[in-house]
């Protein structure tokens, strides 16, 4: 069973629009922020791989990590599973990172079978892997397998887009803004769209690679 998928802009645009009907706020973040972004990317070990490389850094480090993972062909998982400490350090990755990217490598996973389970499912068995949390299994579930009610209320660009937004006194945690964004279903993952480009206006910068 399969969820409702975004495939092209034209979903982006459906889901930014019912948002805007149904929540004053989502409305006039959506007019300030324009057209959204797709964000949609291939998916597989690679795309999985790069969430871990997100984590808890900067998008701009992650990118340059990314870069250098990609010339070292480290994005291949049997390369990944292969490598010595010394080569996955001499990318960047922590140790905990290199633990967690060849533990992914070994793991197994049918990725294209991903594509025919529900969210929960999905969510379910990438968890599994260790140094895959719900954030990082949310991510892919997003951009790589574009489930459009999907969200990842533990980002905390989310977090601190939700509070300017919404006026709130303090950034909301990740039980409080999974809470919130009950209400924006079924088109979460293009909430997460909005709130990621308002945090872009507002800050200046990106808040999700």
């Amino acid at each position: 069973m399969t969820d409702r998928i975004i495939e092209t802009a034209a979903c982006v645009a459906e889901g930014a629009d019912w948002l805007a009907r149904h929540d004053a706020a989502m409305a006039r973040a959506i007019a300030v922020c324009g057209p959204l972004p797709l964000r949609r990317e291939p998916g597989g070990f690679a795309a999985l791989l790069s969430a871990i490389v997100s984590q808890q850094v900067s998008v701009a480090s992650a990118r340059a990590i990314w870069a250098r993972l990609e010339a070292a062909g480290l994005t291949d998982p049997g390369r990944m599973a292969a490598a010595d400490e010394a080569a996955l350090r001499a990318v960047g990755l922590s140790r905990q990172k290199a633990r967690y990217g060849q533990a992914l490598a070994r793991a197994g996973i049918d990725f294209d079978a991903l594509a025919r389970l529900s969210d929960a499912q999905v969510v379910a068995i990438l968890t599994a892997v260790p140094g895959i949390g719900r954030w990082t299994a949310e991510i892919y579930a997003m951009f790589a397998l574009g489930r459009a009610d999907v969200f990842a209320p533990g980002d905390l660009a989310l977090q601190e887009a939700a509070r300017a937004l919404y006026g709130l006194e303090a950034r909301p945690n990740e039980a409080l803004l999974r809470r919130m964004a009950e209400g924006w279903s079924p088109w979460r993952a293009v909430a997460a769209r909005v709130l990621w480009a308002y945090y872009r206006v507002l800050k200046q910068r990106e808040g999700i690679r």
